[in-house]
């Protein structure tokens, strides 16, 4: 599982040339695949009374905190 289920965070493709006289130096564009960071984590819920295993970003990690488990996972769909 390479996404964060509650922001949605996946994989990007970054690099390139900031300017034309870099890419006439060299030949390969320098495409680089850019992962979020990705977070094993064991959340408590209270409401339900159980815990779930998630692979969470850190900004995930961060808005549970804030806002709380319950919350913000019904608002993401997964419970």
């Amino acid at each position: 599982m390479k996404t964060c289920p509650i922001t949605k965070k996946g994989s990007q493709v970054g690099g390139g040339y900031s300017n034309r006289t870099r890419a006439q130096q060299f030949n390969p564009t320098g495409m680089v695949r850019k992962f979020p960071n990705l977070q094993k984590k064991r959340i408590y819920i209270p409401e339900l009374k159980k815990s779930i295993r998630l692979t969470l970003s850190t900004e995930a990690i961060k808005t549970i905190n804030k806002n709380g488990a319950y919350n913000t996972l019904k608002k993401a769909g997964l419970i």
